[in-house]
């Protein structure tokens, strides 16, 4: 099976994770996904594996074979597994739950390498672009700074007490970190580097983004400067797009029926793919604003999306 150059794949309550053509919309593989439904997808950075993270495993996924069965199982989380991401490499992968605990597994060797307890159920964790940093975002509205080189917490923030962190996205160059909560709320911190290697927050700006829930927040990639936006995804049915210099709305995306759960920005950030509970997925150009794409096929809320569409890692 030769390798499409853009992997695409979206995730649903009906228990399947469809991969796509992204330009025709053409669903060209499913994977009926039984044993739970799918918090998060994830692919691998060299485009060969995608990591569903369900309730309480996590699934690695043969991206170029039509075979339904996982590659690999990462089982000791004990509860919903909210978040998932690979290191820059793809030598390990870091996951977040429910169970209140930020794992590290190595995928060369099975298990879990390493554990961090947040003491509250993870919904969001991401890795800071040095590789050596998790931040995580929990139920009781706690951010924490893991340090993976000293393997300990060396930062905790709690931008508003007993609200929970729904997402946390970082800028690629390591200079924003953006949490959102279920307020509707954006708190943006700048990052600064102290004498140790701890990541010292500076607060910049609070956002009153949307009046519902923000599910997702993320932040534009490397590629898409000079420009920098920041999306949120709300449960308000659309898709908010935020110029980073100000934090001033640059475009509202309006043609989802109902919650959007998860967005995606191309390589290039031009493009922007989203999912929603009105069961579709969405392809938005976002010079224009407009949705040029719609993903159908599942037949319930689609709640997550994955995309890789950057350049082949060269061979070694």
């Amino acid at each position: 099976m030769s390798q499409p150059s853009v992997i695409l794949a979206t995730a649903s309550y009906d228990h399947s994770i469809r991969f796509w053509e992204a330009k025709s919309g053409r669903c060209y593989r499913t994977i009926n996904y039984q044993d739970s439904h799918v918090n998060r997808l994830e692919i691998t950075p060299d485009k060969h594996y995608l990591a569903a993270a369900g309730n309480p495993h996590i699934r690695l996924f043969d991206v170029n074979s039509n075979s339904p069965q996982p590659v690999m199982s990462y089982d000791s989380h004990t509860n919903n597994v909210m978040a998932v991401g690979f290191q820059c490499d793809g030598n390990w992968m870091y996951s977040g739950s429910e169970d209140g605990t930020v794992k590290i597994w190595d995928l060369r060797a099975p298990g879990c390498q390493r554990e961090y307890e947040s003491r509250a159920a993870v919904n969001t964790v991401v890795l800071h672009p040095n590789q050596t940093e998790l931040i995580s975002g929990d139920q009781n509205g706690n951010i924490r700074v893991w340090d993976l080189t000293a393997n300990s917490c060396s930062c905790e923030l709690v931008p508003e007490v007993d609200t929970a962190v729904r997402s946390l996205t970082v800028m690629w160059d390591g200079s924003l970190v953006v949490a959102a909560n279920n307020h509707g709320t954006c708190y943006v911190w700048r990052l600064l580097r102290g004498t140790q290697t701890m990541t010292n927050f500076e607060p910049l700006h609070k956002l009153q983004a949307h009046k519902g829930y923000i599910l997702k927040c993320l932040l534009s990639p490397e590629f898409c400067e000079p420009h920098r936006y920041l999306a949120t995804a709300s449960s308000d049915h659309t898709v908010k797009i935020w110029n980073v210099d100000g934090f001033t709305l640059e475009k509202t995306l309006i043609g989802h029926q109902r919650w959007v759960w998860d967005c995606v920005f191309s390589v290039d950030g031009a493009f922007l793919i989203t999912a929603s509970s009105d069961t579709t997925a969405r392809l938005w150009s976002m010079s224009t604003g407009e949705d040029i794409k719609t993903y159908q096929g599942h037949h319930k809320a689609t709640v997550c999306c994955a995309l890789n569409d950057g350049a082949e890692p060269s061979a070694s």
